[in-house]
């Protein structure tokens, strides 16, 4: 397979196109907790209880269409290979967690991956919808009609007072995390993120890295959402975090044009050498990797690198990535192989900017 076909494969559809400030704003993304009335939760139900609901899911949606989100397919966790279930967490279709509730797991994934419905996670149903570029509202709005158009065959679990009841306290209310995925390079080379994310945090959200909760926020890619789920409206959750990703825009752009003003020279001089080393490296750890591209994203995006495209932080932030370079390969890798592969792709895509 050629790394073009590979890419083709690999990326998501709906991550090929831009929305609006997307160059700052990779993602967003809104996940629904549910659960069926009357059956215990994960943690305490009965496997065949479990398995009861996997099957639901598989008898009555498997290839079905709700709008754009097209021929649902059913994935059975257990029948897949530990590359496979790695490669799925990395394109964030699954949780970690997911991936390892192996037995009795499945998930729906639409044509286009913008939406993935995990099935026996902490909760029963772990619906996940995204949308490239600072688009919440609108991802709000299609998790809903998404939501709507499921509970229509399904009883959920749900208190007058409480609103919908999780496995989780923290998740209790309304169930939702909103979430958007920032790319914020100036802010940290500026150093003002460190002093950003105590505040952040004191309105009720939190900062995460790419992977979620525990992860590390590598290539200057943060995950900023709420943790308030109880008291409060889908609505007013998004639109408390909508009023600071607005804030971070702006001081993310406002950071990038005083690096140009007062230090171009160094910050040209951080985003070429980064191009080198990913254009004529022959080993290239993921952390490296990330920092490199996160520089030659920021360089395209501030007008310093031209003829390279925007979305090559988002394909090779992916792509480099454990799971798909085994996945490329074909086998498992030790840690040394998939350096050695991790650079090799990276020429390669580099290349084919060329």
């Amino acid at each position: 397979m050629t790394l073009r076909q590979f890419m083709n494969e690999a990326i998501s559809p709906w991550m090929r196109k831009d929305g609006p400030d997307s160059d700052i704003v990779l993602s967003s993304r809104i996940r629904l907790a549910r659960n069926f009335a009357n059956i215990p939760y994960p943690i305490a139900a009965d496997p065949k209880d479990l398995e009861e609901i996997r099957s639901f899911f598989q008898e009555k949606y498997e290839g079905q269409t709700y709008g754009v989100y097209k021929d649902l397919a059913f994935v059975s966790i257990r029948d897949l290979s530990a590359i496979e279930k790695r490669v799925l967490v990395e394109k964030h279709l699954i949780s970690p967690l997911l991936a390892k509730q192996s037995e009795v797991a499945a998930v729906l994934i639409s044509e286009n991956e913008q939406v993935s419905l995990m099935i026996n996670e902490e909760d029963h149903i772990r619906l996940q919808l995204y949308f490239p570029g600072f688009q919440i509202t609108e991802a709000l709005q299609q998790a809903f009609e998404f939501d709507d158009w499921l509970e229509e065959k399904i009883n959920y679990a749900f208190d007058e007072k409480r609103g919908y009841l999780t496995s989780c306290p923290t998740n209790v209310g309304t169930g939702m995390r909103a979430s958007v995925m920032m790319h914020l390079p100036a802010l940290v080379l500026t150093k003002q993120i460190n002093r950003m994310i105590p505040a952040i945090n004191q309105l009720g959200l939190v900062v995460r890295g790419i992977y979620g909760e525990g992860s590390e926020a590598q290539g200057n890619i943060f995950q900023i959402s709420n943790q308030i789920t109880l008291g409060k409206s889908e609505e007013d959750i998004v639109a408390d975090l909508q009023s600071v990703v607005k804030q971070l825009i702006e001081q993310e752009r406002y950071a990038r044009q005083r690096i140009m003003e007062q230090s171009k020279d160094q910050l040209e001089d951080r985003i070429f050498r980064s191009y080198g080393v990913l254009a004529y490296a022959r080993i290239l750890e993921s952390k490296e990797a990330a920092t490199c591209l996160s520089n030659v994203r920021l360089g395209i995006d501030v007008g310093l690198l031209k003829n390279v495209s925007r979305n090559i932080l988002n394909e090779l932030m992916i792509l480099t990535q454990p799971g798909f370079l085994q996945h490329y390969a074909k086998k498992t890798l030790a840690a040394s192989e998939r350096d050695q592969l991790r650079a090799s792709l990276i020429r390669q895509r580099l290349q084919l900017e060329e």
